[in-house]
């Protein structure tokens, strides 16, 4: 062929530019959902359950001291918060990110 021809045409290669552009967005969005709440979960689990027991410790919660306490069961719970916490937040993306 002698000629060159465009897969796609100006207003296609725009509209390409725009979906792309909405998945980066898309996926920025959610990583970056996703390390905050790694961020919440490791400070919990480590920090409160192992480093800060302690002074956590001098609370009492439920009648036995909070770092005991949070040791056993709050990074649990905190865990599945967590959960609920992305599932409602990437329901909440998906939505806004949907193709219109």
């Amino acid at each position: 062929m002698s000629g060159s021809v465009e897969p796609y045409s100006p207003r296609e290669r725009e509209e390409q530019e725009v979906r792309e552009q909405r998945l980066r967005a898309y996926w920025r969005a959610n990583t970056t959902l996703i390390r905050n709440l790694l961020i919440v979960w490791g400070f919990v689990s480590l920090g409160c359950s192992i480093l800060f027991v302690p002074l956590l410790n001098n609370i009492r919660f439920g009648g036995v001291p909070l770092g005991f306490w949070m040791a056993q069961q709050g990074s649990i719970f905190t865990f599945v918060i967590l959960i609920f916490i992305y599932a409602i937040q990437m329901d909440k993306l998906d939505r806004k990110y949907r193709r219109k």
